[in-house]
């Protein structure tokens, strides 16, 4: 088996539709792919039958925005059932504050001289929901910058950032775990973050009913995989390994980094 347990589509910030991400699946080698879109579980009615015409199993997942201490996660849900009210409760919550935040992150651009409007960042999204990501490509596109994601512009606190309604991170485990899911920490320390999450901080999570951290992905450089599955294996948390595709708005490829089948295993209810 050959397992990724985090990738996207055009559900969130991905540009791949929900349909083709296991036919990009099977062509990359893969039999199991988790699609974990970002606080929506939209795509799994789309890619589940695709998923079968393929022979690849699509592992139901989601990615949720949370906040641990001072900063900013992403904590991944997987085998949740997708109508659990709860949880789709909360997304839905989160998710209408994304478009907020977008509408006024547009509008901290604009003050700052950049020309760009919410019509041209939700053609950009194209039907998914507003984010950060839609709105970097408008910055990028009207010539302002190459990167949006500085100080200068939309990273987090820049000027013109906006803070979101985030979950506190152990609140969002417990609301996947009564969905019937299981909860990995996403890239605690990748490189491209402002925060890196502690062994107190993964010790506080494993207590309040983490499964697992992501220890093998593209933003953790290999000396920082190595600390990760070191500290896993004093707290009893699991490692999983995820290439966190979104189609061309980042240098990876499915099948990347992956999961082995024992540790897929055992992240199953």
């Amino acid at each position: 088996m050959t397992i990724d347990l985090h990738a996207h589509s055009t559900a969130s910030d991905g540009t791949t539709p929900p349909a083709d991400l296991p036919r990009l699946a099977a062509r990359a080698g893969l039999t199991v792919v988790a699609l974990t879109d970002h606080d929506t579980l939209a795509g799994l009615a789309l890619a589940t039958p695709a998923a079968a015409e393929v022979g690849v199993e699509l592992v139901p997942g989601v990615e949720i925005s949370c906040r641990l201490d001072d900063a900013e996660v992403h904590l991944l849900g997987y085998f949740v059932d997708p109508v659990d009210e709860p949880l789709a409760g909360e997304l839905e919550l989160i998710r209408t504050d994304r478009t907020r935040r977008a509408e006024r992150m547009v509008e901290r651009c604009r003050e700052l001289g950049a020309p760009i409007t919410l019509a041209q960042v939700s053609a950009i999204a194209a039907g998914a929901p507003l984010g950060r990501p839609h709105v970097a490509a408008a910055l990028v596109a009207s010539g302002v910058t190459t990167d949006a994601f500085t100080q200068d512009w939309i990273a987090d606190g820049g000027r013109a950032d906006v803070p979101k309604h985030v979950l506190p991170t152990a609140a969002a485990i417990a609301l996947v775990r009564a969905a019937g899911g299981t909860a990995v920490l996403a890239h605690p320390r990748s490189v491209k973050r402002r925060a890196s999450v502690t062994d107190a901080q993964l010790a506080t999570l494993a207590a309040a009913g983490l499964a697992g951290i992501e220890a093998d992905h593209p933003e953790q450089p290999p000396e920082v995989r190595q600390r990760l599955r070191a500290v896993a294996a004093e707290l009893g948390l699991l490692t999983t390994g995820s290439s966190d595709f979104h189609g061309d708005r980042k240098p990876v490829h499915l099948g990347d980094f992956t999961t082995t089948p024992e540790v897929l295993s055992a992240l199953r209810p």
